[in-house]
């Protein structure tokens, strides 16, 4: 270490956990160029006499890398009326909401209403169309599940759509019916497309504008790199849209992954997007091959509890699958598809056993969730190299529609972690933000609570045999994450590392596990720099362009 060079800065007196297997611990390091230089012991930084920074004692970590979540959702859904407890308890109490908003509404918008569980609504249903035509009939109105697979819309949503009892259900979704064939106003999976096409646009500045406004809550969390797991290219393109909100002040890293659709139909890849180099960058393809667990239309085996024989819907093929890779092998990127069920897990991991191959530093494919996989499906998938990318807070925050949906023990089954990581299986922590009955579902700190604790919200068991430590549940949301997402030299603070890292106020590695969640951040680097700190006003005048 050069003790002279008055360009670099010593951050010391901190009790840093590097996420760094072969130097886990450490309480000194020198920053330079926005780059760790040096690591190691205070005492042995003594004559250092650049510029000092006291970490005052406190928790360091590395920056907290989301691999899984909707950015821009989650930016949109704080203009929408919130669903979720302590917010909204009943369907009456949302008439109630959607009627004030009705009252001020401009004339040709539509009302949006986000984050609804039936498992946590006191009537234990969904809001039909019936329910929303008490609020209003003459504006469409859209109420978003809390998974985001499923809406519940009124009979104008419905008119201006042209849903009617003689619509067909389109490929991969379903059109809920009563029983004289009238739609109900519920929407499943792609027929959610057949509303949201007809649906006012918000232009590219202004969901940039969105963007920006969201990443100091970002930061607040510790969430240095984020990833968008369905960009788009039309109406808007969303890597022109993240290249303004980084312009507008957005100061996360960023990976893009587009859906197979818009690139199947119109292939714009390129050497310059996909660089990972970049601090935004398209890094992968993703599909969809079935829903969610919460909202019954993950592709399962066994079936659903109730009675129905409801399997789920499974959205893509085999066939689909090969083509998507074969230009993901093409573009040197990730194969991402979202499974939930059995069987879906089971048609991705035995389509690619042995072949998911074409990346040399990073999983060429990744199951998203992979909520209830099979014994062989993990050990295939271990063999295979196929990541896993799970969300803690699942279980956490939807317990009731789990339990009512699998039951209890199948529900101690799901997001077998523990089980996962002894076969070696690729995995990495997320939020899938804002998909999630919770409040604040980009909070990280819930999710490591829920993976440490195994336990839901309300202190239901979800699987004490699956429970992780700590060390490794911060693991699986830096170095992991890193490894998964391939956006190179974060997730560790080590030598060569970017200087991406967070200061807590209360020490993770000591706090009792059940107060995990209570933890907040105090401070948030960025390439070296401080980019947020608790209780002041967010700088959005040190964003790096490149």
């Amino acid at each position: 270490m050069n003790m002279s060079d008055q360009a670099a800065v010593l951050y010391r007196n901190g009790r840093i956990f590097t996420s760094n297997p072969r130097q886990p611990y450490a309480s000194a390091m020198v920053i330079r160029n926005g780059a760790i230089e040096w690591i190691g012991e205070w005492e042995d930084s003594r004559e250092w006499r650049g510029e000092k920074i006291d970490l005052q004692d406190k928790r360091v970590l590395p920056g907290l890398i989301d691999a899984h979540m909707h950015p821009l959702f989650l930016a949109q859904i704080a203009k929408q009326i919130p669903c979720t407890p302590p917010k909204l308890n009943t369907i009456h109490e949302l008439i109630e909401q959607i009627r004030i908003q009705a009252q001020t509404q401009a004339p040709g918008t539509w009302i949006e209403c986000w984050g609804y569980d039936e498992g946590k609504l006191a009537e234990g249903r969904a809001p039909s169309r019936w329910d929303l035509d008490e609020a209003t009939s003459e504006i469409p109105v859209v109420v978003t599940r809390s998974c985001g697979h499923i809406v519940a819309v009124n009979s104008r949503a419905l008119s201006l759509a042209g849903i009617t009892k003689d619509t067909p259900d389109p490929e991969g979704g379903h059109i809920e019916r009563d029983a004289n064939g009238e739609p109900t106003g519920i929407l499943q999976e792609n027929a959610r497309e057949l509303v949201k096409a007809i649906m006012p646009i918000r232009s590219l500045q202004e969901n940039a504008a969105l963007l920006a406004e969201l990443s100091p809550k970002l930061l607040a969390h510790g969430i240095t790199a984020i990833t968008e797991l369905m960009a788009k290219r039309h109406p808007i393109d969303y890597w022109e849209m993240y290249q303004e909100a980084r312009r507008l002040g957005m100061q996360q890293r960023a990976v893009l992954s587009y859906e197979w659709e818009d690139l199947e139909q119109q292939p714009f890849l390129t050497s310059e997007l996909t660089c990972t180099e970049n601090v935004i960058h398209i890094g992968g393809i993703k599909l969809f091959a079935d829903g969610s667990v919460s909202g019954q239309t993950a592709w399962v085996q066994p079936a659903f509890l109730g009675g129905t024989e409801n399997h789920g819907i499974p959205m893509t093929s085999q066939e689909e699958l090969l083509s998507a890779a074969e230009m993901a092998k093409e573009q040197g990127i990730q194969l991402i598809v979202h499974a939930m069920g059995e069987q879906a897990i089971d048609l991705i991991v035995d389509t690619f056993y042995k072949k998911a191959d074409w990346l040399a530093d990073a999983p060429s494919v990744r199951i998203e969730h992979a909520s209830l996989p099979t014994k062989r499906a993990i050990q295939r998938a271990a063999e295979s190299g196929i990541a896993f990318v799970t969300q803690p807070i699942f279980l956490y925050a939807e317990i009731e529609s789990y339990l009512k949906n699998i039951g209890e023990q199948r529900t101690r089954d799901s997001y077998p972690i523990l089980e996962m990581l002894e076969a070696g299986v690729p995995l990495a922590f997320s939020s899938d933000a804002p998909a999630t009955a919770w409040a604040d579902p980009a909070n990280p700190f819930v999710g490591i609570k829920s993976a440490v604790t195994r336990l839901a919200y309300d202190g239901t068991d979800t699987g004490q045999a699956h429970r992780v430590d700590v060390k490794t549940a911060i693991g699986l949301y830096t170095r992991e994450a890193q490894h998964v997402t391939r956006i190179p030299n974060i997730g560790q603070l080590a030598v060569g590392y970017q200087a991406d890292f967070i200061v807590l106020d209360q020490d993770i590695l000591e706090i009792g596990p059940a107060r995990i969640d209570e933890i907040t951040v105090e401070q948030t680097y960025i390439g070296g720099e401080l980019v947020f700190e608790k209780g002041k006003e967010p700088r959005m005048d040190k964003v790096k362009t490149t």
